[in-house]
This record gives C-alpha cells, structure tokens and sequence, in this order.
C-alpha cells in the first residue's frame, strides 16, 4: 500500500489529508492522482465508497491557483446530496491552501446562490441542470475553467443529464483536464468520452465482486400485503443500530415513513419532491441518530455517504442490479460488517434470480419472521433497558418505593411487570400501504445491453428506468432531483 506522503503531495494538502486521519491511500488513489498530476485527461472506473472523491479532488486543489481569483474547476455531480459532500470533502482538503469549493444546486434559492458565486469560488461542485441555468444567466463563466471532473457519470446519465453534460463540455475550454468517474461505461457515455477527452487514460479498480463481502444479503419472500408487518417483525427482532428502508417510489416512502412513525419507531422519510431545508435537516438527524430508520428512493439515497449504517432493508425490489449494488452498499462499510434484507413478491422471483445472476452474488433465504418472534425481540430490548437503566444507577430516591412493593409483590412479580411495562407492545392500528405492482423481469436490462428492447414499453433512453412517484419514470423530472 502506498503512503500519501510517498505521493508527492503539496504539503498543505498532505497535512489537510493526515489531519482527517489518512495516511495510506486507496488503490484507486494510487493510481489516479499520479496521471492527474502530469495532466492527462482520465477515465476512472470505480464502485462508490473506493475514496475517488480524494482521488480526483488532492490533484484538482493542487491545479488550482489561488493567486487567481476566478473559478477555475469544475465537477459535475447527479445529486444535491452527493454535490453537498463532495463539496464539503474538497473544503477539509484544501482548508490549509485557502481554496474554496462552492456546491450549487436545484432546490437552492438561486439569488443566495448568485450572491456566493460573487466570491469567486476557485471550484464549483454542482448538479449539471442548475449549472446550466448559471450559464444562461452568465452568473458562471465557463471560460475560466481548467479542471472539469464528471462524478458518478453513469447515473447521471440514468437522470436524463447527458444533453447537459455535452452542452457545458462544449462551452468550456478546449484546453482544459477533463476527468469521468463511473461504475459502468454504457456506449452512450463511451461517446462522451470520444468526443470531449483527450487520449484518456483509463484506471479500472476491480471491486472484490459487485457486493462486498462484509454485507450479509438475505431475501424474504413475502406477499405484497404482508411486507408492512415483515418489515416490523425484523426491526424487533434485530433491531438495527441505524438503518435504510428503500421504496421504490415517493408515495410508498411517504406511506412507509408514517406508518412506522405511527407505531413508534424513530422514521423519517427523502424523495425528490422535499424541500432542500427539509432533506438537509432529515439527514442531519439521521447522521446524529436522533432517529435510526431512513426510508428513501433510489434517487434520494444516491451520494448518501453515512458511516455506521447496520442494516438495508429493500421494502421493495429494485429494478436492476445496479440500484441493487447502490443500496446494499450503504452498509458494510470501512470493513464493519451489515445485513441487507431483500423483499420479494412471489410474482418477482424470476426478477431476484436475474439480480443474483448479474451481480454474481447469491442471497440467503429467510423464512418470514413470526409475531412471537418478534415479541420475543419487544422482550429483549425490554431486559436490555431495564440493565442498562441499572447500570447507569441515580434511582436511589426510589429505594423506599421499591421496599414496599417487594414486601407486597415479591420481586419475581415485580421485575415481570417492570419488563411489560417497558415493552413495546405491537399496536393495533389498522394502517394500510397502497399497493405497488410487482416488477416483471426485463432481461436485457439486467445483462448490461444497450438493445431496443421494443416490448418494454416507457423506457428512458438508456434503456434504465428508475421508478417515481405512482410508477412514473425517473429521467424526466430533473427539477426534483437537482
């Protein structure tokens, strides 16, 4: 493994990269930041979570040149949520050398976004479709620009962001350093790369298989009626330190969200119709663990860099195996372990099965989770309260009350009624999801083809669709998802 310090860093960036606790670097470090620095336009090939936001961003702040006051890199990122971090990644960076990364979005109010970009900020981290809206107000100039990184291409391709790529690719400077990061290289993104890149070079970090060892992948099939209390039963009986619940659409988010709200877990719901100020503080909470369930769709999940996070649970089944990659792999992280359940409808066997094939990963089956089961876990965390409420002491002022009831009941009796009281028991509130239909399986969309695939009727043009409220497809509503 190869030592930051053994890459020829700028001091003030080395000393930014050891004071967050870094010292070695990852392999896709290794390999990227050499060829950034002598210049060369790169294609990086890479799962989420390999450290590519230092790989590109240690030699982006070592480009920049603080003397000048102008906007001088770009990145281009497909959510709010991952523009914010990257953003903030880049300013923990470069702290030392004084630079600034401004992250500008859709959802933003856009005159305190005008009146920040008056500060000159030396790199701009944004969604593709707000930053053409600065560019048609020529709030941005892109003429300055020497650096352009494209991050996580692919879904931004998924989103319907490409005829915006290509147009600020077109507008900026031919002599520039232009950088692709993504997962997959589908053809319409080779052709973007043809024609706007300079004899990349090409840097392919093989993940060690699709999933990563450390996530546990278990499925449960279950009928469509029956999820809501599977869901409930294996938060009880495992109850899961901080937790993602994916749905596949806005609707089941909101519905699931407040059902589990209802019955009394800590629950909080994203999509894209939330207001910014309303995301940002749902993920702040969820970051402190103020509450410990996040329920999300694909899309408002993407970026979502939360350390901790013990157990996935996809309520619903995604569409292809790439959503299945994005959502298990917000567990298991920095080699602590995680649990991901997967939900399946019986008529979505065939679906899971092409999901296994392509990821070439297998799923452990569950059988469904039983109600004394579940009580059984009520129970436990019940003795679990009660020891810890003993270990933390400060109830001697009730040390006479206690006495007496000792003398009236007997402890047996009284530590019983202790654990039925501090148990939650299940409520009995008739709360109902609306029904989504099963997934039928599209194959070649599953194998990596770029095929017509006539008969799937509704896809996007990049033969992927992710799923929006009441089914609707994603790619169209850009405006939600900037």
């Amino acid at each position: 493994m190869t030592l930051f310090k053994e890459l020829n860093l700028d001091q003030q960036i080395l000393r930014a990269v050891e004071q967050m606790g870094f010292t070695e670097a990852t392999p896709i470090q290794e390999k990227v930041i050499p060829f950034v620095k002598e210049g060369k336009d790169l294609i990086g090939q890479a799962q989420t979570g390999t450290g590519k936001t230092a790989a590109f961003g240690i030699p982006l702040l070592e480009n920049i040149d603080t003397e000048e006051k102008v906007t001088q890199g770009l990145v281009l990122a497909p959510t709010r949520e991952l523009a914010n971090q990257v953003a903030e990644e880049l300013n923990k960076l470069g702290r030392f050398k004084g630079i600034e990364a401004l992250p500008i979005y859709g959802g933003q109010e856009i005159g305190r976004q005008i009146k920040a970009l008056k500060r000159r900020p030396q790199i701009i981290v944004a969604t593709p479709g707000r930053f053409m809206d600065h560019m048609r107000r020529k709030t941005i100039r892109p003429q300055t620009l020497k650096m352009i990184v494209l991050d996580e291409a692919d879904e931004m391709l998924s989103m319907g962001f490409i005829e915006d790529i290509e147009t600020i690719l077109a507008e900026v400077p031919k002599e520039r350093q232009t950088l692709l990061f993504s997962a997959t290289m589908p053809k319409r993104l080779q052709s973007v790369t043809k024609n706007f890149m300079k004899d990349p070079e090409v840097v392919a970090i093989k993940s060690k298989g699709l999933t990563v060892s450390s996530i546990e992948q278990r499925y449960i099939e279950v009928p469509e009626k029956q999820k809501l209390d599977t869901l409930r039963y294996l938060l009880d009986i495992d109850p899961p330190e901080l937790s993602i619940i994916f749905g596949r659409t806005k609707r089941r988010v909101d519905e699931l969200s407040e059902a589990l709200s209802q019955v009394g877990y800590a629950v909080e719901g994203i999509h894209g119709d939330l207001r910014q100020e309303r995301r940002d503080k749902v993920l702040r909470k969820f970051k402190k663990g103020t509450i410990n369930i996040l329920v999300a769709t694909d899309v408002a999940a993407r970026g979502l860099d939360v350390t901790g996070v013990t157990h996935v649970y996809n309520f619903d089944l995604p569409q292809d195996s790439e959503s299945y990659v994005h959502r298990i792999g917000r567990t298991g992280r920095a080699g602590e372990k995680g649990v991901a359940f997967t939900f399946v409808t019986p008529r979505e066997m065939e679906h899971l099965k092409d999901i296994e094939a392509t990821t070439k990963s297998k799923m452990k089956r569950q059988s469904l989770p039983t109600y004394a089961e579940a009580m059984a876990g009520r129970y436990q965390q019940a003795i679990d309260q009660l020891r810890e409420t003993v270990r933390k002491g400060g109830y001697e002022d009730l040390d006479e009350a206690a006495k007496g009831l000792l003398d009236e009941y007997g402890a047996e009796t009284l530590v019983a009624a202790a654990l039925k009281m501090a148990t939650k028991e299940p409520d009995d509130k008739n709360i109902k999801l609306t029904e989504e239909a099963s997934l039928r399986p599209k194959k070649s969309s599953f194998r990596g083809k770029s095929g017509n695939n006539k008969g799937n009727k509704g896809r996007g043009r990049n033969n992927k669709f992710s799923f929006d409220k009441q089914g609707r497809k994603g790619g169209r509503d850009r405006k939600a998802r900037r």
